[in-house]
C-alpha cells in the first residue's frame, strides 16, 4: 500500500489547485452557487478540456485518459478545499456505475460523451438526485437493471448547501432503456460515492483548518495573537492530526477501489472506514472553524458558514458516519 502521491498525481493536484485558486475564490464560488446552472460552466469546461477531469477514469478506447478512480479522488480533494460547486461527483459515480454494470454497447455510446464533459448522474432510489436537473446523461438502477433514462421530469430541490445541486426525478413518463447489470452498478456506485465524499471531506477539513490557523495568527486579544494561547494550539493540533489521518484513510480507500486485485470485502471495509472518519473530521474542523473565529464566523460575509454547510451536506449524500461504521461492524 502506498501512502504518497506519485509524481504524476502530485502534478495533477498542483495543476487543479492552481486553476481553482485563480477561478474559484470566495466571490466566484458564491456567484456560481446561486447561478441558474448552479455551477461555473466556464470553469467546468476548462477542467474537462484542459485537464480532462471527467475523462480520468474513462478507458482510452472510449476517448478517456485511462487512469483510475484514485486520480479522480485527487481532483475531488482539491475541489473540496475550494468549495467550488461542480458536477464531478455525480459524473464520477455515474461513470463508475457504467463501467461496472454497463453493456459494451452502452459504454461505447455514453463514455465518450462523459469524457468530453457532458454531465452524468445516477439515481439509486426515489430520493433527491445529484445534478438531476442539469445532467445530459441520466442513469438509474431499477431492480436488477441499470437503465438509461430519457424524458424524465426534473424538479430542483433546495438544499442548505447551495453549492450542492439536487433534484427529484419523475420517471412516470420517461423512457427507460435497460443497458446493463443494476446490481453491479449499484455496488460500485455506492462505494465510489462514499470514497468520493471522503475525498471532498478531506479537502474541506484542510480548508477549515487553514482558515482557522491563519485567523489565529491575525486576531489579537490581550495584546497577543490568539494562536499563541496554549488551549487554542491544542485544539488546532487535534484537528491537524485528524485531517492527516483522514487523508491517509481516504487515499487507502481510493487505492483499494482502483486496484482490481483488491479483495472486494477489503475495498468495502477501507471505503466505509474512510468515509466515517473523513466525514466526522470535516464536521469537527468546520465546528472549530466557526468557534475559533468567534462572532465574525456567523456573518453572511464570512466563509465559515459555507464550510459548515458543506460539512453537513457531505454527511447526507452517501451515508452518515454512523451508517458507515455500522457497515464496517457487519
Amino acid at each position: 500500500m502506498h501512502f504518497d502521491l506519485s509524481e504524476e498525481q502530485a502534478e495533477l493536484a498542483a495543476t487543479v489547485r492552481g486553476l481553482l485558486e485563480k477561478r474559484a475564490d470566495s466571490a466566484a464560488v458564491r456567484a456560481a452557487s446561486v447561478s441558474p446552472s448552479g455551477y461555473d460552466e466556464t470553469l467546468w469546461a476548462t477542467l474537462c478540456e484542459q485537464i480532462g477531469v471527467a475523462a480520468l477514469a474513462v478507458p482510452e478506447e472510449h476517448d478517456g485518459v485511462g487512469a483510475t478512480f484514485f486520480e479522480t479522488a485527487v481532483v475531488l480533494e482539491e475541489l473540496g478545499r475550494t468549495l467550488a460547486p461542480s458536477p464531478l461527483l455525480a459524473t464520477t459515480v455515474a461513470t463508475e456505475a457504467l463501467l461496472a454494470g454497463g453493456t459494451d454497447d452502452a459504454r461505447a455510446r455514453l463514455l465518450p460523451r462523459i469524457a468530453a464533459g457532458e454531465i452524468a448522474t445516477l439515481a439509486l432510489d426515489d430520493g433527491a438526485v445529484l445534478d438531476g436537473d442539469r445532467a445530459a446523461i441520466v442513469l438509474a438502477v431499477r431492480g436488477d437493471d441499470l437503465v438509461e433514462v430519457s424524458g424524465a421530469s426534473a424538479t430542483w430541490v433546495e438544499a442548505m448547501d447551495q453549492s450542492v445541486r439536487l433534484a427529484r426525478l419523475d420517471l412516470s413518463g420517461a423512457e427507460l432503456t435497460v443497458i446493463g447489470d443494476g446490481v453491479a452498478a449499484r455496488t460500485r456506485a455506492e462505494l465510489v460515492g462514499a470514497a468520493s465524499v471522503a475525498a471532498l471531506a478531506v479537502g474541506l477539513a484542510d480548508r477549515a483548518l487553514r482558515m482557522t490557523v491563519d485567523y489565529s495568527k491575525e486576531r489579537v486579544q490581550f495584546g497577543r495573537p490568539i494562536g499563541s494561547f496554549q488551549a487554542l494550539k491544542h485544539r488546532m493540533a487535534d484537528v491537524l492530526a485528524r485531517v492527516e489521518m483522514a487523508r491517509s484513510a481516504s487515499w487507502a480507500a481510493s487505492y483499494a477501489l482502483s486496484d482490481p486485485a483488491t479483495d472486494p470485502d477489503e475495498a468495502a471495509f477501507q471505503t466505509h472506514a474512510a468515509a466515517s472518519y473523513a466525514l466526522e473530521t470535516a464536521s469537527l474542523a468546520a465546528s472549530e472553524c466557526v468557534q475559533l473565529h468567534g462572532g465574525i464566523a456567523i456573518t453572511w460575509e464570512h466563509d465559515a458558514h459555507l464550510v459548515f454547510k458543506r460539512a453537513h451536506a457531505l454527511g447526507q449524500l452517501f451515508g452518515a458516519p454512523h451508517a458507515h461504521r455500522g457497515a464496517v461492524a457487519l
